[in-house]
């Protein structure tokens, strides 16, 4: 048995599994191999490491952890899991089975991408769901937000911060009141109820065409959608969710579910790498502390001596 195994090496998985092999922690790190800023060309925001490659990230950890050897990796995506006296049984793809006393659950979201055709073409080179991952490279450029909801109103009041050419693309007659439709029209924002047809471009998104107007010149994209738990996992092993459908924690990353913790996206909050980072040795650490904390206890039992 495991001291912990972890789900996901992205950089919460991957930070935790860190901490808890500077912990002399035996961790097994397993991973799908599909993180959620896969179609991204370059993370943002996280420091020394701004503009590298995700996939680069992910290696670059994997390089660092190496010199802890009470770490291994298993590139396998998890089938199932339950709970057992002492911890936590998974079965893994190829049939085999692991076991832990702690388990870290770092399994990311997925970003619906709307159903446009080039949306998912130019996704990460063109049409995004981050301004603050991405609108920087587009600023004082023609920017775009596809969404007819509020917060795709209020999206598109933030992209002021990178552009003072912004344009919303409802496809129909959006859902917002009178009194955020005059704050739009102050701040010039203007508001497009024509069906989009399609993104499109030669190598980048150049522009939007609808069924029945003129095509929009436009430097990048940025939608509102849903974003969902990547893994069922946190749902079957009973956890408790807010109304946003993040998992609740109830300190130091730890779940309503004895010796289940998360990081990462899986929570609320930012969902920033650098964020899920932090996160990840957040989990390290409180998983180290349980861990030590059992053992005190059972040194300090009668049984024990």
């Amino acid at each position: 048995m495991h001291e912990v195994i972890i789900i996901g090496a992205g950089p919460a998985g991957l930070n935790a599994a860190l901490i808890l092999g500077r912990c002399q922690r035996d961790v097994l790190v397993l991973d799908s191999g599909k993180p959620r800023n896969a179609a991204s060309r370059a993370l943002h925001g996280f420091l020394t490491r701004d503009g590298a490659p995700p996939m680069d990230l992910r290696k670059w950890g994997r390089d660092e952890i190496a010199r802890y050897p009470s770490v291994k990796f298993r590139d396998l995506p998890v089938t199932g899991v339950e709970r057992s006296d002492g911890g936590f049984e998974l079965k893994l793809s190829d049939n085999s089975t692991e076991r832990a006393r702690l388990l870290l659950l770092a399994t990311g979201r997925v970003d619906v991408v709307p159903e446009v055709a080039g949306f998912t073409e130019f996704y990460g080179r063109g049409v995004y769901h981050c301004p603050y991952c991405d609108g920087w490279e587009h600023r004082d450029q023609p920017l775009v937000v596809y969404g007819r909801n509020d917060s795709a109103a209020s999206l598109a009041l933030g992209l002021l911060t990178w552009s003072r050419d912004v344009t919303v693309c409802a496809d129909s007659r959006p859902d917002w009141n009178a009194e955020r439709q005059v704050e739009l029209e102050r701040n010039g924002i203007a508001v497009v109820e024509n069906q989009v047809r399609a993104a499109e471009g030669h190598e980048r998104l150049q522009r939007l065409t609808f069924a029945d107007r003129d095509a929009l010149a436009c430097s990048a994209v940025f939608f509102c959608s849903d974003c969902l738990q990547r893994s069922t996992l946190p749902e079957r092993l009973g956890c408790e969710f807010d109304d946003d459908g993040n998992v609740r924690c109830q300190q130091m990353a730890a779940t309503n579910v004895p010796g289940l913790f998360v990081a990462g996206n899986v929570r609320g909050g930012i969902h920033l790498a650098i964020m899920a980072a932090a996160e990840g040795a957040e989990a390290g650490i409180a998983m180290n502390e349980a861990l030590l904390d059992a053992e005190l206890a059972a040194a300090n039992s009668p049984a024990a001596t």
